[in-house]
């Protein structure tokens, strides 16, 4: 019996560049994002925009340019607008988002990344003060400017696994919002230009989802371990590193979850 492509895992961000939310349910808006994903950030005193506006991520602290943050563990309460970050046992910091909140927050987060070998404001003292920016609702710090839901397959995690000789190769890694089983390894690459149904929501899929040194990033230990990278463009011929797809809402969204089928439209 074939088995029908269909949603292994969930996943959102509610803090740019930090650890996951695995969902039973994500809600997908209109203009193609996630309800609660990357809704805050921790970015440089010298971004070149508005607290409300996109930029690079690199702007910020993220995973790509401070790997030790994946040693974090972070819960935002989406009801209550309150963030806790905490390394293992020890809580560095639980606040709201009022102005003194976010301060204590950002005191913390420095003092935690001042700490490690490898961060991006080391010479940098432009770059400080942080600013914890979002108003925790809106998802606006997505890597693409116009949002785009992003979705890998288990298979091609396989796939990548073998030539990476990492059998326990994790799909943290790729932070994609969606993770999918039952198709061929890479056949999500075949979709770009056409649409897909996940449960009752429609998707078109935009474009291949380029990787960056967040993929280098132990999830566990923050340590860099694996060359993604290279090894994605050296083992699949690839001119940039892919892995995944980024996609946006066909009318009005909704609600999908872990089990729905995914069908490709015609």
């Amino acid at each position: 019996m074939d088995i029908m492509p269909h949603v292994a895992a969930l996943y959102r961000y509610p803090v740019k560049g930090f650890t996951p939310e695995h969902c039973t349910t994500l809600t997908v808006l209109p203009e193609g994002r996630v309800a609660g994903d990357r809704v805050l950030a921790f970015r440089f005193a010298n971004a070149p925009v508005a607290d409300d506006q996109w930029c690079r991520k690199y702007e910020g602290i993220v995973l790509a340019n401070t790997p030790g943050l994946a040693r974090l563990s972070t819960q935002f309460d989406h009801r209550q607008l309150r963030l806790k970050i905490a390394l293992g046992d020890q809580v560095l910091a639980e606040e709201g988002l009022d102005d003194a909140g976010r301060k204590r927050m950002v005191e913390a987060l420095t003092a935690y990344v001042l700490s490690l070998k490898e961060h991006p404001l080391r010479n940098h003292p432009d770059r400080l003060p942080l600013k914890l920016i979002g108003d925790g609702v809106t998802p606006r710090y997505q890597d693409n400017e116009t949002g785009q839901v992003t979705l890998h397959s288990r298979e091609t995690i396989t796939s990548a696994a073998a030539a990476l000789r990492d059998p326990k190769l994790s799909e943290h890694r790729f932070r994609s919002n969606i993770a999918i089983e039952g198709i061929e390894a890479w056949a999500e690459q075949s979709w770009l230009g056409r649409s897909i149904r996940i449960g009752g929501v429609e998707f078109d899929v935009m474009k291949s989802k380029v990787r960056c040194l967040a993929t280098h990033a132990n999830p566990v230990t923050g340590e860099r371990d694996l060359q993604v990278m290279q090894e994605l463009m050296r083992s699949f011929a690839q001119k940039e590193p892919t892995l995944g797809v980024g996609m946006l809402t066909r009318g009005a969204g909704g609600e999908i979850r872990v089990g729905d089928d995914l069908t490709l439209l015609p």
